[in-house]
């Protein structure tokens, strides 16, 4: 399996921030060629340009109605007008590229311009629900959870001969959101037309980014919705992501699919067809500084690892720069870079950005950048990129004691990047989450010494450092490498056999 590595840009703040700056409209298809060119310098092999997808009046105007959000902007963009409220890009009205981005056939350059470039775009898809402006909610109102008597979260739409209440989405721990109108998953129907609707996103794109996936799994979605029934016979519920994946790569076998996914139902995700989903519980352990429970949470995912996106942050969570210090900062992010998997970035998350970017909007704040912030990702970036980390196969290590009575063994991450084409060099990654020096001993699963006759000595040279040592193959794969690591540090060797 690769292990991509994507960066997530919010497409309207994108063209705005270039319009800005060069004086003129820019959309997707005048992107300048520095942009991608820069976003190809340091590996991105995936760009998600979330919010493409226009949002319909209505549904813009519960985005300026509401004034929880209207205070979330002043937290934003102190200076916001209404005019810069376009409202949520997850409550869509249409499936075409916003005008406001240059449209469909603007969308097209710019993949095929991040194509020369190898990397490949990925589009949002919302399966939950749809915008109040969308056309199936006069045209195909079954579609949606609805009653002819109003419930909790519903709101009339009036139809011929009759008014229908319909549910705005919802996940069940929150209210509804009420620039949107509820999909019902328990018809046959509703599946069909959402599996359309995917197939013509894969149309216009490389993978998607499925928002909330856990919300249709069928037995999410009956405990939601169970106060509802359905008013008419239903059918056979079926379970929707299963369906669709297997549709959509039948007919694109390469296309990516990354769930957003809470509560456990990662690994459920992955099961019905998801190539990566979200790994919200090691984010939630490096952000809130818990560096005794990451490797052992790490070890028993095991292989799973491999199915799961690891970051720091996106656009529904705080700004890292926010929740960590440097020091940890650079360890947390050392580790997600070099995980098996997927590798995930935020736009604003190499400059150390600290508003948080409300994506209704049409821009977001001018700030200066952290310089310490860049100067981190600007060492760590180009040297994984020059690694052969994310190629090839990788392991997670198991680090013990260096000696009896020291525990700190288990704050200490390591992962090794192997090239089945060269048993005569790897990849190491160490990393100590503590705020204390950490020592263990790491046993290196190398080829046996005489599948490699000519030496047995290993050179070690830190691309994060300058720390080189020469290690001999029979201690490396017996008591193991010894490693003392400064706090919160960082180490990526490269392992080349003498």
């Amino acid at each position: 399996m690769a292990h991509p590595l994507l960066f997530e840009i919010n497409a309207r703040h994108w063209v705005s921030e270039l319009s800005r700056a060069h004086g003129k409209p820019i959309d997707l298809a005048s992107i300048p060629d520095r942009e991608l060119d820069a976003l190809a310098a340091i590996g991105i092999t995936h760009l998600w340009l979330m919010g493409v997808w226009p949002t319909g009046p209505r549904s813009k105007a519960e985005a300026l109605r509401h004034p929880d959000l209207r205070n979330a902007y002043s937290e934003a963009v102190p200076d916001w007008k209404e005019s810069d409220v376009l409202g949520s890009p997850y409550a869509i009205a249409q499936l075409h590229v916003s005008p406001l981005l240059g449209g469909d056939s603007a969308l097209a350059s710019l993949r095929s311009r991040l194509a020369h470039r190898e990397i490949r775009l990925l589009l949002d898809f919302i399966p939950n629900h749809l915008g109040l402006d969308h056309p199936w909610v006069q045209s195909d109102p079954l579609l949606f959870v609805g009653s002819h008597a109003p419930f909790p979260d519903s709101f009339p739409v009036s139809l011929p001969n009759r008014t229908r209440f319909l549910a705005h989405g919802k996940d069940p721990y929150f209210p509804g959101w009420t620039d949107t109108v509820q999909l019902d998953y328990r018809r046959a129907q509703t599946r069909r037309a959402m599996t359309e609707l995917l197939r013509a996103i894969s149309k216009k794109c490389d993978g998607v980014r499925c928002d909330m996936a856990m919300l249709v799994l069928s037995e999410v979605f009956e405990k939601t919705w169970a106060h509802v029934p359905c008013e008419d016979p239903c059918g056979e519920a079926g379970e929707f992501w299963r369906e669709a994946i297997a549709s959509i790569k039948k007919e694109e076998p390469h296309f990516l699919f990354l769930a957003e996914a809470y509560w456990g139902l990662e690994g459920r995700l992955c099961e019905l067809g998801f190539d990566y989903a979200y790994d919200k519980h090691l984010y939630d352990l490096l952000l809130h500084d818990r560096p005794w429970e990451v490797q052992p949470h790490l070890l028993r995912m095991g292989p799973e690892n491999q199915r799961r996106a690891h970051f720091l942050e996106n656009h529904d969570e705080p700004r890292v720069a926010n929740a960590l210090g440097i020091a940890k900062h650079r360890a947390a992010a050392a580790l997600i870079l070099g995980l098996p998997g997927m590798r995930f970035l935020h736009d604003g998350q190499l400059q150390g950005l600290h508003r948080f970017a409300r994506v209704q909007l049409a821009r977001r704040a001018t700030e200066p950048a952290n310089s310490a912030v860049e100067e981190l990702y600007g060492k760590l970036l180009p040297a994984f990129a020059k690694s052969g980390v994310g190629k090839g196969e990788a392991l997670l290590l198991t680090p013990v004691r260096a000696w009896d009575y020291n525990p700190t063994a288990q704050c200490i991450c390591t992962v090794l990047w192997q090239d089945p084409q060269n048993e005569d060099h790897f990849e190491l990654l160490v990393v100590n989450l503590a705020p204390h020096r950490a020592q263990c001993r790491v046993v290196l699963p190398l080829p046996p010494a005489e599948t490699s006759p000519n030496s047995s000595t290993w050179l070690l040279s830190d691309r994060l450092g300058h720390e080189r040592w020469q290690r001999d193959s029979h201690e490396l794969t017996t008591a193991g490498l010894f490693l003392d690591v400064e706090p919160h540090a960082a180490q990526l060797f490269s392992c080349t056999r003498l």
